[in-house]
Formats: structure tokens, C-alpha cells, sequence
């Protein structure tokens, strides 16, 4: 797959998990917020949460599930980018939470996984 094919699918694949979290009642706040520390996908709230979203679009599994590719780099990666945003923009008293949107895509459908507190800050 070319860069440019890869980029497409993940671009579809970001639209496809925010519209499936504003149909869970999340209000989606940025998306592809970039820091110099990194990038996070999707910044979203409900009630409770300032939720960061990493979501990762897969055409199969032969290399994994979508959700697999989330090792603890990349986790650390998207926590240094979430203190970046809250730092910049605020928490207003939220509590953070990561979660991973995995999206496999079949012909012009897609399934959708979503794992909420997929990881978090270390202890």
C-alpha cells in the first residue's frame, strides 16, 4: 500500500470512529491535535471525561488486529501529547481518559471496536 493509500484509509478510518463516538454521546472536540511531542487523533468530552482517541484503521488482520499496533511507545507518545493539550488548552476538572477506536474495513463497510481506558498514565 502507498503512503498516500495509507493515508487515505486512516483519514477514512478517523471519520468513521468520530462519528460512531458522537452516535455514543461524545462531543468531539479536535481532531488531529499535533504537538511536538506527538500527534492524537481525536480529542472528545462527555459528562466526566476529556477522552484522548487513538484509532487505528486496518483493510484485515493479517498483521494483527488495529488495536495491537497500540504498544506502550505509542501509548507513551499519546499520554506526553495529552499533558501537551491539557497544559495548552485546559481540562476544565475533566478526567483524562485514552482510549483506542479500532476500524477494520470490509468493501465500503467497516467494524468498529472501541476500548475505552485502553491504557492510562503509569503509576
Amino acid at each position: 500500500m502507498s503512503p498516500h493509500e495509507r493515508q487515505t484509509l486512516g483519514s477514512w478510518g478517523e471519520r468513521m470512529a468520530a462519528a460512531y463516538l458522537r452516535q455514543k454521546g461524545l462531543r468531539i472536540l479536535c481532531t488531529n491535535y499535533r504537538t511536538p511531542v506527538g500527534e492524537i487523533d481525536l480529542v472528545a468530552r462527555n459528562r466526566r471525561h476529556l477522552v484522548f482517541v487513538e484509532v487505528k484503521t486496518r483493510r484485515g488482520t493479517g498483521y494483527g488486529s488495529p488495536q495491537e499496533a497500540v504498544g506502550s511507545r505509542k501509548q507513551r507518545q499519546i499520554i506526553r501529547a495529552a499533558q501537551w493539550y491539557i497544559n495548552d488548552r485546559g481540562a476544565s476538572g475533566l478526567q483524562p481518559r485514552f482510549d483506542v477506536v479500532a476500524v477494520l474495513r470490509f468493501g465500503d463497510g467497516a467494524r468498529i471496536e472501541h476500548i475505552e481506558n485502553a491504557f492510562g498514565l503509569p503509576a
